[in-house]
Protein backbone atom coordinates (compact mmCIF):
# COMPACT_ATOMS: atom_id res chain seq x y z
CA UNK A 1 0.00 0.00 0.00
CA UNK A 2 1.35 3.42 -0.98
CA UNK A 3 1.75 5.74 1.98
CA UNK A 4 -0.34 8.90 1.71
CA UNK A 5 1.68 12.16 1.51
CA UNK A 6 1.63 14.21 4.69
CA UNK A 7 2.20 17.91 5.24
CA UNK A 8 1.74 19.01 8.84
CA UNK A 9 -0.24 22.17 9.47
CA UNK A 10 1.94 22.69 12.55
CA UNK A 11 4.86 23.41 10.23
CA UNK A 12 3.12 26.66 9.33
CA UNK A 13 2.83 28.04 12.84
CA UNK A 14 4.69 30.95 14.36
CA UNK A 15 4.59 33.03 17.52
CA UNK A 16 3.11 36.51 17.15
CA UNK A 17 2.88 39.03 19.99
CA UNK A 18 -0.66 40.38 20.28
CA UNK A 19 0.71 43.93 20.13
CA UNK A 20 1.75 43.40 16.49
CA UNK A 21 -1.80 42.75 15.27
CA UNK A 22 -2.91 45.88 13.43
CA UNK A 23 -6.51 46.42 14.56
CA UNK A 24 -6.80 49.91 13.04
CA UNK A 25 -5.44 51.38 9.81
CA UNK A 26 -2.65 53.93 9.66
CA UNK A 27 -3.64 57.51 8.91
CA UNK A 28 -2.41 57.19 5.33
CA UNK A 29 -2.88 54.06 3.18
CA UNK A 30 0.62 54.09 1.72
CA UNK A 31 2.38 54.82 5.03
CA UNK A 32 2.98 51.13 5.75
CA UNK A 33 6.33 49.45 5.80
CA UNK A 34 7.27 47.09 2.97
CA UNK A 35 9.42 44.03 3.54
CA UNK A 36 11.04 43.14 0.20
CA UNK A 37 12.35 39.61 -0.34
CA UNK A 38 14.40 39.38 -3.56
CA UNK A 39 14.89 35.89 -4.97
CA UNK A 40 17.97 34.34 -3.39
CA UNK A 41 18.78 37.37 -1.23
CA UNK A 42 18.22 38.68 2.27
CA UNK A 43 15.05 40.59 3.14
CA UNK A 44 15.13 44.37 2.88
CA UNK A 45 13.25 46.82 5.09
CA UNK A 46 11.60 49.36 2.82
CA UNK A 47 8.56 51.63 2.80
CA UNK A 48 5.45 50.92 0.77
CA UNK A 49 5.83 54.35 -0.82
CA UNK A 50 9.04 53.01 -2.41
CA UNK A 51 7.14 50.31 -4.34
CA UNK A 52 7.38 52.09 -7.73
CA UNK A 53 11.18 52.06 -7.35
CA UNK A 54 11.15 48.26 -7.02
CA UNK A 55 9.15 47.61 -10.20
CA UNK A 56 10.17 48.11 -13.82
CA UNK A 57 8.67 49.92 -16.79
CA UNK A 58 6.69 47.43 -18.84
CA UNK A 59 5.68 45.36 -15.81
CA UNK A 60 2.00 44.62 -15.22
CA UNK A 61 0.38 44.91 -11.79
CA UNK A 62 -2.93 43.08 -11.33
CA UNK A 63 -5.59 44.10 -8.78
CA UNK A 64 -8.84 42.59 -7.50
CA UNK A 65 -11.68 45.07 -8.12
CA UNK A 66 -14.30 43.51 -5.82
CA UNK A 67 -16.18 45.58 -3.24
CA UNK A 68 -16.94 44.51 0.34
CA UNK A 69 -20.59 44.24 1.38
CA UNK A 70 -21.83 45.45 4.75
CA UNK A 71 -22.65 41.82 5.21
CA UNK A 72 -23.15 41.48 9.00
CA UNK A 73 -26.68 41.84 10.40
CA UNK A 74 -28.01 41.51 13.95
CA UNK A 75 -31.50 40.64 15.14
CA UNK A 76 -33.57 37.83 16.56
CA UNK A 77 -35.50 34.74 15.60
CA UNK A 78 -39.29 34.93 15.62
CA UNK A 79 -39.09 32.94 18.85
CA UNK A 80 -37.05 35.73 20.47
CA UNK A 81 -33.51 34.33 20.54
CA UNK A 82 -30.70 36.63 19.44
CA UNK A 83 -29.11 35.93 16.07
CA UNK A 84 -26.20 37.23 14.00
CA UNK A 85 -26.20 36.75 10.24
CA UNK A 86 -23.20 37.08 7.94
CA UNK A 87 -24.16 37.08 4.27
CA UNK A 88 -21.56 34.92 2.53
CA UNK A 89 -22.88 34.84 -0.99
CA UNK A 90 -25.86 36.09 -2.97
CA UNK A 91 -27.49 33.46 -5.17
CA UNK A 92 -30.76 32.65 -6.89
CA UNK A 93 -29.43 29.42 -8.33
CA UNK A 94 -29.92 27.00 -5.44
CA UNK A 95 -32.24 24.37 -6.88
CA UNK A 96 -34.74 24.37 -4.01
CA UNK A 97 -35.23 28.15 -4.00
CA UNK A 98 -37.39 28.48 -7.10
CA UNK A 99 -39.83 31.30 -6.52
CA UNK A 100 -37.58 33.08 -4.01
CA UNK A 101 -36.09 36.13 -5.72
CA UNK A 102 -33.69 37.25 -3.02
CA UNK A 103 -31.69 34.34 -1.69
CA UNK A 104 -28.36 34.32 0.14
CA UNK A 105 -26.05 31.73 1.62
CA UNK A 106 -25.27 32.88 5.15
CA UNK A 107 -23.43 32.05 8.32
CA UNK A 108 -25.80 32.20 11.28
CA UNK A 109 -24.75 32.49 14.92
CA UNK A 110 -27.39 31.77 17.56
CA UNK A 111 -27.74 29.79 20.76
CA UNK A 112 -29.86 27.36 18.73
CA UNK A 113 -29.71 27.12 14.96
CA UNK A 114 -32.84 28.36 13.18
CA UNK A 115 -35.18 25.63 11.96
CA UNK A 116 -36.46 25.11 8.45
CA UNK A 117 -39.20 27.64 7.75
CA UNK A 118 -38.30 29.87 10.69
CA UNK A 119 -38.37 33.66 10.26
CA UNK A 120 -35.48 35.89 11.29
CA UNK A 121 -36.14 39.54 12.15
CA UNK A 122 -33.00 41.58 11.49
CA UNK A 123 -32.15 45.27 11.98
CA UNK A 124 -35.04 45.80 14.42
CA UNK A 125 -37.40 44.09 12.00
CA UNK A 126 -36.50 46.22 8.96
CA UNK A 127 -35.21 43.06 7.27
CA UNK A 128 -37.07 39.76 7.36
CA UNK A 129 -35.96 36.44 5.97
CA UNK A 130 -36.90 32.80 6.13
CA UNK A 131 -34.56 29.83 6.61
CA UNK A 132 -35.34 27.63 3.60
CA UNK A 133 -32.45 25.16 3.59
CA UNK A 134 -28.82 24.29 4.27
CA UNK A 135 -25.82 24.07 2.01
CA UNK A 136 -23.05 22.39 3.98
CA UNK A 137 -22.24 24.75 6.87
CA UNK A 138 -24.24 27.64 5.42
CA UNK A 139 -27.90 28.54 5.88
CA UNK A 140 -29.99 29.38 2.83
CA UNK A 141 -32.04 32.47 3.70
CA UNK A 142 -34.82 33.91 1.54
CA UNK A 143 -35.35 37.66 2.01
CA UNK A 144 -38.63 39.45 1.39
CA UNK A 145 -37.02 42.20 -0.73
CA UNK A 146 -33.71 42.91 -2.50
CA UNK A 147 -30.97 42.52 0.05
CA UNK A 148 -28.13 44.75 -1.20
CA UNK A 149 -29.87 48.10 -0.49
CA UNK A 150 -30.78 46.85 2.99
CA UNK A 151 -27.23 45.70 3.64
CA UNK A 152 -25.93 49.12 2.68
CA UNK A 153 -28.45 50.82 5.00
CA UNK A 154 -28.54 48.46 7.99
CA UNK A 155 -25.55 46.16 7.71
CA UNK A 156 -22.17 46.33 9.40
CA UNK A 157 -18.91 45.89 7.51
CA UNK A 158 -17.60 42.39 8.33
CA UNK A 159 -14.12 43.29 9.54
CA UNK A 160 -11.92 40.34 10.56
CA UNK A 161 -12.63 38.62 13.90
CA UNK A 162 -9.10 39.26 15.18
CA UNK A 163 -9.84 43.00 15.25
CA UNK A 164 -11.92 42.17 18.35
CA UNK A 165 -14.21 45.14 17.80
CA UNK A 166 -17.17 46.31 15.74
CA UNK A 167 -16.68 48.21 12.49
CA UNK A 168 -16.72 52.00 12.67
CA UNK A 169 -16.96 54.83 10.13
CA UNK A 170 -13.24 54.65 9.41
CA UNK A 171 -13.58 51.02 8.33
CA UNK A 172 -16.35 51.93 5.90
CA UNK A 173 -13.73 53.78 3.88
CA UNK A 174 -10.44 52.13 4.74
CA UNK A 175 -11.60 48.51 4.48
CA UNK A 176 -12.41 49.19 0.80
CA UNK A 177 -9.86 49.66 -1.98
CA UNK A 178 -9.65 53.03 -3.75
CA UNK A 179 -10.26 51.32 -7.13
CA UNK A 180 -13.13 48.94 -6.29
CA UNK A 181 -15.89 48.51 -8.85
CA UNK A 182 -19.18 49.51 -7.15
CA UNK A 183 -21.08 47.09 -9.39
CA UNK A 184 -19.09 44.18 -7.93
CA UNK A 185 -20.46 44.45 -4.40
CA UNK A 186 -20.16 40.82 -3.29
CA UNK A 187 -17.19 40.26 -0.94
CA UNK A 188 -17.29 39.72 2.81
CA UNK A 189 -13.61 40.55 3.25
CA UNK A 190 -11.30 43.01 1.55
CA UNK A 191 -8.42 42.07 -0.77
CA UNK A 192 -6.19 43.51 1.91
CA UNK A 193 -2.90 43.80 0.02
CA UNK A 194 -4.67 46.40 -2.13
CA UNK A 195 -5.55 48.58 0.86
CA UNK A 196 -2.04 50.08 0.76
CA UNK A 197 -2.61 51.68 -2.63
CA UNK A 198 -3.74 55.29 -2.82
CA UNK A 199 -4.20 57.55 -5.84
CA UNK A 200 -0.68 58.96 -5.53
CA UNK A 201 0.99 55.52 -5.66
CA UNK A 202 -1.21 54.46 -8.59
CA UNK A 203 -0.21 57.62 -10.48
CA UNK A 204 3.49 57.03 -9.78
CA UNK A 205 3.21 53.49 -11.14
CA UNK A 206 1.52 54.77 -14.28
CA UNK A 207 4.09 57.54 -14.75
CA UNK A 208 6.88 54.95 -14.63
CA UNK A 209 5.26 52.91 -17.39
CA UNK A 210 3.94 50.15 -15.16
CA UNK A 211 0.57 49.04 -16.48
CA UNK A 212 -2.34 47.84 -14.37
CA UNK A 213 -5.20 45.42 -14.93
CA UNK A 214 -8.04 43.90 -12.96
CA UNK A 215 -9.54 40.56 -12.08
CA UNK A 216 -12.44 39.85 -9.74
CA UNK A 217 -12.63 37.45 -6.83
CA UNK A 218 -15.49 37.80 -4.38
CA UNK A 219 -13.81 37.02 -1.07
CA UNK A 220 -15.76 34.69 1.21
CA UNK A 221 -15.66 34.26 4.97
CA UNK A 222 -13.76 31.05 4.35
CA UNK A 223 -10.64 33.16 3.95
CA UNK A 224 -10.57 33.35 7.78
CA UNK A 225 -11.42 29.66 8.31
CA UNK A 226 -8.70 27.72 10.12
CA UNK A 227 -7.26 24.50 8.75
CA UNK A 228 -8.92 21.85 10.90
CA UNK A 229 -6.92 18.81 9.79
CA UNK A 230 -3.45 17.85 11.01
CA UNK A 231 -2.52 16.87 7.46
CA UNK A 232 -3.11 19.98 5.37
CA UNK A 233 -3.58 17.76 2.30
CA UNK A 234 -6.89 16.65 3.84
CA UNK A 235 -8.12 20.26 4.11
CA UNK A 236 -11.19 21.16 2.03
CA UNK A 237 -10.67 24.56 0.45
CA UNK A 238 -13.52 27.07 0.41
CA UNK A 239 -15.08 28.06 -2.92
CA UNK A 240 -15.11 31.63 -4.23
CA UNK A 241 -16.40 33.14 -7.48
CA UNK A 242 -13.66 34.55 -9.72
CA UNK A 243 -13.37 36.16 -13.11
CA UNK A 244 -10.46 36.88 -15.47
CA UNK A 245 -11.46 39.25 -18.32
CA UNK A 246 -9.94 38.70 -21.76
CA UNK A 247 -8.44 42.20 -21.68
CA UNK A 248 -6.42 41.27 -18.59
CA UNK A 249 -5.41 37.90 -20.04
CA UNK A 250 -4.15 39.67 -23.18
CA UNK A 251 -2.10 42.12 -21.11
CA UNK A 252 -0.56 39.26 -19.13
CA UNK A 253 0.39 37.37 -22.30
CA UNK A 254 1.87 40.52 -23.85
CA UNK A 255 3.83 41.32 -20.67
CA UNK A 256 5.42 37.88 -20.61
CA UNK A 257 6.19 37.98 -24.35
CA UNK A 258 8.07 41.22 -23.72
CA UNK A 259 10.08 39.67 -20.88
CA UNK A 260 8.47 41.73 -18.14
CA UNK A 261 6.98 40.69 -14.82
CA UNK A 262 3.37 40.11 -13.81
CA UNK A 263 2.83 41.28 -10.22
CA UNK A 264 -0.20 39.95 -8.35
CA UNK A 265 -1.57 42.22 -5.64
CA UNK A 266 -2.68 39.75 -3.03
CA UNK A 267 -3.51 36.10 -2.68
CA UNK A 268 -6.97 36.64 -4.20
CA UNK A 269 -5.43 37.76 -7.50
CA UNK A 270 -3.03 34.83 -7.29
CA UNK A 271 -5.95 32.42 -6.90
CA UNK A 272 -7.73 33.87 -9.94
CA UNK A 273 -4.72 33.88 -12.24
CA UNK A 274 -3.40 30.46 -11.34
CA UNK A 275 -6.86 28.89 -11.57
CA UNK A 276 -7.38 30.46 -15.00
CA UNK A 277 -3.98 29.15 -16.05
CA UNK A 278 -4.93 25.61 -15.09
CA UNK A 279 -8.30 25.94 -16.84
CA UNK A 280 -7.31 27.63 -20.10
CA UNK A 281 -3.63 27.14 -20.93
CA UNK A 282 -2.40 24.23 -23.01
CA UNK A 283 0.88 23.72 -24.83
CA UNK A 284 -0.48 25.58 -27.85
CA UNK A 285 -2.77 28.18 -26.27
CA UNK A 286 -2.10 31.31 -24.22
CA UNK A 287 -3.89 32.41 -21.05
CA UNK A 288 -7.47 33.39 -21.86
CA UNK A 289 -10.64 34.63 -20.19
CA UNK A 290 -12.20 32.45 -17.50
CA UNK A 291 -14.90 32.74 -14.88
CA UNK A 292 -16.37 30.37 -12.31
CA UNK A 293 -15.81 29.06 -8.82
CA UNK A 294 -12.29 28.37 -7.66
CA UNK A 295 -11.27 26.00 -4.89
CA UNK A 296 -7.58 26.11 -5.72
CA UNK A 297 -5.32 25.19 -2.80
CA UNK A 298 -1.75 26.42 -3.26
CA UNK A 299 0.87 24.92 -0.98
CA UNK A 300 4.61 24.08 -1.32
CA UNK A 301 5.24 22.05 -4.44
CA UNK A 302 2.73 24.04 -6.50
CA UNK A 303 3.98 25.10 -9.93
CA UNK A 304 3.05 28.69 -10.73
CA UNK A 305 2.15 29.48 -14.32
CA UNK A 306 1.42 33.22 -14.33
CA UNK A 307 2.68 35.44 -11.52
CA UNK A 308 6.30 36.50 -11.17
CA UNK A 309 6.07 38.70 -8.06
CA UNK A 310 3.56 38.98 -5.25
CA UNK A 311 2.53 41.89 -3.05
CA UNK A 312 0.82 40.62 0.08
CA UNK A 313 0.30 41.24 3.78
CA UNK A 314 1.42 39.07 6.69
CA UNK A 315 -0.93 36.13 7.19
CA UNK A 316 -2.30 34.23 10.18
CA UNK A 317 -0.43 31.24 11.60
CA UNK A 318 -1.51 27.86 10.18
CA UNK A 319 -3.53 29.56 7.44
CA UNK A 320 -3.85 28.47 3.83
CA UNK A 321 -2.58 31.92 2.82
CA UNK A 322 0.66 31.34 4.70
CA UNK A 323 1.00 28.09 2.77
CA UNK A 324 0.43 29.95 -0.50
CA UNK A 325 3.23 32.46 0.10
CA UNK A 326 5.48 29.59 1.26
CA UNK A 327 4.85 27.88 -2.06
CA UNK A 328 5.69 31.08 -3.93
CA UNK A 329 8.83 32.27 -2.14
CA UNK A 330 9.99 29.10 -0.38
CA UNK A 331 8.98 27.85 3.03
CA UNK A 332 12.38 28.48 4.66
CA UNK A 333 12.50 31.98 3.20
CA UNK A 334 9.05 32.82 4.51
CA UNK A 335 9.97 31.55 7.97
CA UNK A 336 13.02 33.82 7.92
CA UNK A 337 10.96 36.79 6.72
CA UNK A 338 8.29 36.36 9.38
CA UNK A 339 10.89 36.08 12.14
CA UNK A 340 12.51 39.24 10.81
CA UNK A 341 9.14 41.00 10.69
CA UNK A 342 8.38 40.12 14.31
CA UNK A 343 11.81 41.29 15.44
CA UNK A 344 11.47 44.55 13.53
CA UNK A 345 7.91 45.00 14.84
CA UNK A 346 6.06 45.04 11.56
CA UNK A 347 2.28 45.30 11.80
CA UNK A 348 0.42 42.09 10.92
CA UNK A 349 -2.76 41.01 9.11
CA UNK A 350 -5.42 43.01 7.22
CA UNK A 351 -4.47 46.53 8.35
CA UNK A 352 -0.82 45.63 8.72
CA UNK A 353 2.33 46.15 6.67
CA UNK A 354 3.11 44.59 3.29
CA UNK A 355 5.61 42.31 1.62
CA UNK A 356 6.95 42.21 -1.93
CA UNK A 357 8.03 38.67 -2.78
CA UNK A 358 9.94 37.42 -5.81
CA UNK A 359 9.05 33.93 -6.99
CA UNK A 360 11.50 31.28 -5.82
CA UNK A 361 11.67 29.45 -9.14
CA UNK A 362 11.01 30.76 -12.67
CA UNK A 363 7.90 29.81 -14.65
Amino acid sequence: MTEQPYLSVNDYDYDLPDTLIARYPLEQRSASKLLYLPAGAAPQDRLFAELPDLLNAGDLIVFNDTKVMKARLFGQKDTGGKVEVLVERLTDEVEFTQGHAHVALCHVRASKAPKLGQTLLLADGAIQCEMIGRQENLFVLSFTKPILPDLEQYGELPIPPYFERHADETDNTRYQTVFHDPTKLASVAAPTASLHFDDAILQQLQDKGIRSAFVTLHVGAGTFAPVKTDNLLNHTMHSEYAELPQTTADLINETHRNGNAVIAVGTTVTRVLETAYQQTVTDSSPLSAWSGDTEIFIYPGFKFGVIDRLITNFHLPKSTLLMLVSAFAGKANIEQVYQHAVTQQYRFFSYGDAMLLDRLTPV
